[in-house]
Order: structure tokens, then C-alpha cells, then sequence
């Protein structure tokens, strides 16, 4: 899978915030990070030592997405595949433009596009 970020996606959830989106700029740089899917489960998030939370794709940064929680979603092997559940992040996962219901698990194909945070996107591809 890819993260990286998303220009179209940061516009709208700006637009959609308000005011309260004002301080939040979309960075001059987001380097391309690729993670390997593995196991069983793999969290999505922000590590917090104090918290002890250590998500296996972390989003910590740089830049750090202020609007991706310490925990904000949960991959999930399932039949051959996987799927994204959101356990109740602060601020929503989108999958393909659709938001999703918390605790819900949404399967995922190849070339599926999870939003979270501010601007952040996960593409679901191989290799």
C-alpha cells in the first residue's frame, strides 16, 4: 500500500470545516511512504509512547496530518483480502470518496483509495 497525500481530498475537507480548518495548511512536501501488508491486523495512526499506542503504519510524519488520530483505522485480513474499519477516529475514514460507519468494516480491492486525517490517502495496491 502507498500513503501519501492528497490535494483534491485536503480541499474539500477545508471547505467542509470551516473556519476551524484555517490553520491547517496542506504541507509543500509529502513524500511517498509504501508499507507491506502483513498478519492478521494492522492499525493505522499516529504513535504515542505515552499512550503506548504503536500502529503498524505509522503516520506520525514528517509533516504530521494533525487530523489522523493515535488510533484512527484498522486494517483487516478477510478472505483473501482486506478491510478498513474505523474504530471511532476523531475526524472520519473515507473509502473511495464514501465516509464509513464506525465499526464497520468496509472491504477493500485493489486500487482502492482510504482518506484520513487532513490530506493523508492510502491506495491499496500490490507490491
Amino acid at each position: 500500500m502507498i500513503v501519501s497525500g492528497d490535494r483534491g481530498y485536503y480541499d474539500r475537507v477545508r471547505a467542509a470545516s470551516g473556519p476551524d480548518a484555517e490553520g491547517i495548511e496542506f504541507p509543500s512536501y509529502v513524500a511517498e511512504r509504501k508499507f507491506t501488508l502483513i498478519g492478521t491486523e494492522m492499525r493505522i495512526g499516529r504513535q504515542s509512547a505515552s499512550r503506548g499506542i504503536y500502529p503498524e503504519i505509522d503516520l506520525t510524519g514528517p509533516p504530521t496530518d494533525p487530523g489522523i488520530s493515535r488510533l484512527h483505522a484498522v486494517l483487516i485480513a478477510r478472505h483473501g483480502g482486506w478491510a478498513v474499519l474505523d474504530p471511532g477516529s476523531a475526524n472520519g475514514t473515507q473509502v473511495n470518496g464514501t465516509e464509513i460507519q464506525e465499526n464497520e468494516e468496509v472491504p477493500l480491492r485493489e486500487g482502492d483509495r482510504i482518506n484520513v486525517g487532513a490530506w493523508t490517502v492510502i491506495t491499496l495496491c500490490r507490491g
